[in-house]
């Protein structure tokens, strides 16, 4: 069989992941914080007997886009929008540290604080809890304070901070939950002075147009590659068929 069904196989292959990558991307075009995965392949030769003129496609972890998102304000006093670098630190399901920059955060009926994927909110000493309150804020550096429940304005109460850690793209890696963590499994220092912006979220860095027209490209390109595999399999029979009347 010509290598030729084997190279573009593998073009189809590699269109077929990228068109799955960047789905993803157009799906979160409206997740808050959320970062645009990138796509990208790599050519390798395929070896064997004869002139090494076959050259096949595979897919390449691209990292993301570390670009940041449009602000929007919000006045909610459970959002927060990060910095340019900074990453808020939270608790994954097999209790280690992961990142993420998505700050529209909750607190649950336990007064646990929580994120956007319901994953627990670190601080300076582990997940932060929220006693009852009446009011509630997050400064700059993303220290809490409430107001007691039954209290007067005049009493304030400082809960916790929250854990934000500053890390380059190139550092971090998404994981299947959507959650960033350190390639080198390293837990970095909290970061001080203004980290946060109040009242604020990041939108998602997804340029749905962009990712529309990525879309189309690659399904164009599956295309023909689909077409090659259909034209070199006629190839073979057809050379097949005279072998059979030699």
């Amino acid at each position: 069989m010509d290598k030729g069904i084997y190279v573009a196989m593998t073009g189809a292959s590699t269109a077929l992941r990228a068109q799955a990558s960047v789905a993803q991307n157009l799906a979160n075009a409206d997740t808050t914080g959320f970062k645009a995965a990138l796509v990208q392949t790599q050519p390798y030769a395929i070896n064997g007997a004869g002139l090494p003129s076959r050259v096949a496609a595979t897919l390449v972890p691209g990292g993301f886009d570390a670009g940041a998102g449009a602000l929007q304000t919000t006045g909610n006093p459970l959002d927060v929008a990060l910095k340019p670098g900074n990453w808020l630190a939270l608790q994954d399901s097999a209790g280690q540290e992961a990142y993420t920059r998505a700050g529209n955060l909750h607190v649950t009926e336990n007064g646990q604080l929580v994120g956007a994927s319901g994953r627990p909110l670190l601080g300076e000493s582990g997940p932060i809890s929220i006693p009852p309150y009446q009011s509630l804020t997050i400064a700059p550096d993303g220290t809490i304070s409430i107001v007691p429940q039954g209290q007067g304005p005049e009493v304030q109460a400082t809960v916790g901070r929250l854990r934000v850690v500053a890390a380059e793209p190139a550092q971090l890696a998404r994981g299947v939950d959507g959650l960033m963590r350190r390639r080198d499994g390293a837990t970095p220092d909290a970061v001080a002075g203004n980290v946060v912006t109040p009242g604020a979220l990041e939108a998602s860095n997804v340029n749905a147009a962009d990712a529309l027209v990525g879309m189309i490209e690659l399904s164009r390109q599956f295309d023909l590659q689909v077409q090659v595999l259909h034209n070199s399999d006629e190839n073979a029979r057809a050379a097949t068929s005279l072998l059979k009347l030699g």
